[in-house]
């Protein structure tokens, strides 16, 4: 009977060792057959700063032929360089970034690698109930197996997906897999690490980041200091460029040119760009290679003749001391009329004016202006510029006429936009003698410009003032600069002038005085201190003071002697 039990207690106890045993066959037998091979493709992303401090490390893993890979952005912030440890443990350096989002703290980059090991990714979104696996870092004995809870759609067309399973602290940006050994995810920092639940974004939407013409100016690529991919689409790259000269420090913009080049060797824009960056650092003959190199691959020639006339224009209006024989002027219209010969656009007749008038022919750069206004190019721009021809050939009464076609193509009420060609036609109007008009002018330009009016503006209008015999605006005009400048000498010296003038002599002794107090060296407040107090019988003193400016040199005071010593 205790054998009979004791066979029985012995068969249970089989009964509960046995499925333990089963479950442990069944767990190692589960091991992924992908996995060894995957793990492969798996890496660890390290970053450093600029004195070569580490800032940041992820996992990540390759998905790409050319080297293209993922992992989280984090690391990159602030970084100036970055690697990649493989699954072999060496060490390969990130070339470049190819898109980012902070969002989902993914980024995608190359590396400089040249057969990496890719993992394949699933096309199909996962369904809540299925099995994915986590890949970390060179780890094939513990293979994090989990079940998706929860896959959310975002963005219409990728997956965020909840799984339950416990994520390694290092397994953040590691690959997550489906059992057929491809990537449908990537691995988001855990709330905390003892959270049950792990997350991770598509692969498809970290797969479909790039890089775009208004990426330099983007805030999360501005944050980190990796080189950043060039776009691959054409109009992009241009976009690019154009933004890169304005936002890039020379260093990375001439990185940018570079990149253009190599990636769009047969498109003149880089080209052109790097002979603007040759011809700033004064290597005009590299300028010039560059220039030649954009004409051969150029389909629109005449806009590289138009460039390559502007960049020599520019070079002789700017850079004219730094000596390069053959660019001339005459070289630079003869490029802009192969453009034009070519293509008769209105901005490269534009260009022909400008570069005639800096020729000094002024009548021909003032008949391609009037052409110009006759087309779609008719601004007060051209006008305005058509008045300096004229002003040039001394013809001041047609200088006047280009200014009132300029200021006509604005209507009352001004906007600020017509302040500088009324402001132009105000001083052509002073210099003509026409002293009301020009201080109708100034009145309207103050209107438009008031709080960024100087002393010397109220200055201007004073002499205008005086001119057109308005003495009480003349008084506030020149009372306004003092007040704005109240160091200058000059303009107490023409107030104490004028209040002499319309015989306030108490008031021009005052204001003489504070000449003086001013710039004792002058001799302006000697003189009209001397002339107001002869002027109210005060001579003897009026002598001294009158005597006084003649040591100072002033021409005027020999004559003012002679008159009031009768």
């Amino acid at each position: 009977m205790k054998q009979k039990n004791r066979k029985s207690i012995i068969s249970k106890r089989l009964w509960i060792i046995l499925p333990l045993f089963l479950l442990l066959s069944l767990s190692v037998q589960a091991q992924p057959k992908w996995a060894k091979k995957a793990s492969k493709s798996v890496f660890t992303l390290k970053t450093f700063a600029a004195d070569g401090t580490l800032t940041g490390s992820s996992t990540g893993f390759f998905v790409g032929e050319q080297g293209e890979a993922i992992s989280s952005f984090s690391p990159f912030k602030g970084a100036s360089r970055a690697i990649v440890v493989d699954a072999e443990e060496k060490e390969y350096e990130v070339a470049c970034l190819l898109g980012a989002n902070e969002m989902y703290d993914v980024a995608k980059f190359r590396v400089d690698i040249k057969k990496p090991q890719v993992l394949p990714m699933s096309a199909a979104a996962l369904s809540e109930g299925v099995n994915v696996w986590l890949l970390p870092y060179r780890e094939l004995k513990k293979v994090p197996e989990g079940v998706v809870r929860k896959a959310e759609t975002f963005q219409e067309y990728y997956s965020y997906y909840t799984v339950a399973m416990q994520m390694p602290e290092t397994a953040v940006g590691a690959p997550l897999l489906n059992e057929n050994g491809e990537v449908v995810g990537l691995m988001q920092q855990p709330s905390s690490a003892a959270d049950t639940l792990s997350y991770a974004v598509s692969v498809l939407f970290a797969d479909s980041l790039k890089i775009s013409g208004l990426s330099i100016n983007d805030a999360v690529m501005r944050s980190t200091h990796i080189k950043k991919a060039i776009p691959t689409d054409l109009g992009q790259a241009q976009l690019a460029l154009f933004l890169g000269v304005q936002s890039l420090d020379s260093a990375a913009y001439a990185t940018l040119v570079d990149d253009f080049v190599a990636q769009f060797p047969n498109e003149p824009d880089g080209y052109i760009c790097r002979a603007e960056l040759s011809a700033d650092g004064n290597r005009f003959e590299e300028a010039d290679q560059s220039m030649e190199q954009a004409l051969k691959v150029s389909q629109k020639k005449d806009e590289t003749h138009y460039s390559y006339s502007r960049l020599i224009y520019q070079k002789l209006l700017y850079k004219n001391g730094v000596a390069y024989e053959p660019w001339t002027l005459e070289r630079s219209l003869q490029e802009v009329n192969k453009a034009y010969d070519i293509n008769p656009m209105p901005t490269y007749l534009h260009q022909k004016a400008l570069v005639l008038y800096s020729m000094k022919k002024y009548q021909e750069a003032f008949d391609d202006y009037m052409k110009l206004s006759q087309s779609d190019m008719r601004s007060a721009d051209i006008f305005f510029e058509a008045s300096r021809c004229q002003l040039m050939m001394g013809d001041t009464l047609r200088q006047l006429a280009m200014l009132d076609s300029a200021v006509a193509l604005f209507s009352r009420p001004y906007l600020r936009e017509a302040a500088p060609y009324i402001l132009a036609r105000a001083q052509a109007r002073l210099d003509a003698k026409k002293y009301r008009e020009a201080v109708a002018d100034l009145n309207d330009y103050e209107e438009l410009m008031r709080s960024q009016l100087t002393a010397n503006f109220y200055y201007l209008r004073f002499q205008a003032d005086m001119g057109g015999r308005l003495f009480q605006q003349a008084l506030n005009d020149i009372d306004k600069a003092i007040s704005m400048e109240p160091k200058h000498d000059l303009y107490y010296a023409e107030k104490a002038s004028l209040q002499v003038r319309v015989g306030l002599y108490d008031d021009a002794m005052v204001t003489a005085r504070k000449c003086i107090e001013v710039y004792p060296e002058g001799s302006d407040g000697y003189l009209f201190l001397g002339v107001a107090q002869c002027q109210k019988g005060q001579k003897q003193e009026g002598l001294k003071n009158l005597q006084k400016a003649k040591e100072l040199g002033d021409p005027q005071a020999d004559g003012l002697i002679e008159r009031y010593s009768k």
